[in-house]
């Protein structure tokens, strides 16, 4: 399983996608929406987990596109 990736909002009013431990943000973009999809596309290729922050910082949702060994039962979809 690959490292999760976070969106996550900039202190220049823009959004990225950057991946857990990278010093660098894979994608900078000017919406959310963008940078969530830039987001789920690199999570699925490293199956792993997408985590969304909203713009005070807090995680707002999180999509799992690993391998889990027991699924959870997905409410959302």
């Amino acid at each position: 399983m690959g490292k999760n990736v976070h969106v996550a909002s900039r202190p220049d009013g823009k959004w990225q996608a950057k991946t857990e431990g990278s010093s660098k943000a894979a994608k900078v973009t000017d919406t959310q929406k963008q940078a969530i999809d830039v987001g789920r596309s690199i999570a699925k290729n490293n199956q792993s987990e997408l985590v969304i922050h909203g713009e005070n910082g807090r995680i707002r949702d999180k999509d799992s596109y690993g391998n889990d060994p027991v699924p959870p039962v997905d409410k959302k979809h």
